[in-house]
């Protein structure tokens, strides 16, 4: 049986909250260039490395990034890796502390290249936030912690 739209609500009783994002998980090409770029850039510790599976975890604030090899057990689960024809996902944002001028100062001496700086929406309301790109091409959102002054 397949539960969509009005009725989905009018049977399915909540029974529990979403608290937060665990984690998520992305499929790489080349995982090391990938660590560094989560570890030496963005500045996640790598918290764990199951190795037999082809993974690696990454402390991201309350979440983790998890890393998977594309020709490791576990990535060989999810078909070809990420490329041109089709990614991963379309982005994911990252909340941070600091301002613009940090921000840029921190990634154009490391040739990344950041988006213009926008209000938009998310779990914490309005902030100002902007998008790069990490070694496999993924979208990664950075924005800055909600500011009461941003708005549409």
């Amino acid at each position: 049986m397949c539960l969509q739209g009005p009725k989905l609500s009018a049977v399915v009783k909540q029974a529990f909250n979403i608290v937060g994002l665990d984690h998520l998980v992305l499929r790489a090409n080349d995982p090391e260039s990938l660590i560094a770029f989560y570890r030496d850039v963005l500045g996640c510790a790598l918290e764990r490395e199951l190795p037999d599976y082809g993974l690696s975890q990454l402390r991201a604030g309350q979440s983790l990034i998890d890393i998977v090899a594309v020709d490791s057990p576990l990535g060989l689960a999810g078909g070809a890796g990420p490329g041109r024809e089709g990614g991963n996902l379309e982005h994911f944002c990252l909340l941070v502390d600091g301002d613009e001028a940090a921000i840029r100062s921190h990634f154009e001496p490391l040739g990344i290249e950041v988006g213009a700086f926008k209000a938009r929406y998310g779990a914490t309301g309005f902030g100002l936030s902007c998008y790069i790109r990490d070694p496999e091409g993924n979208t990664v959102e950075l924005k800055i912690a909600s500011d009461p002054s941003v708005h549409t």
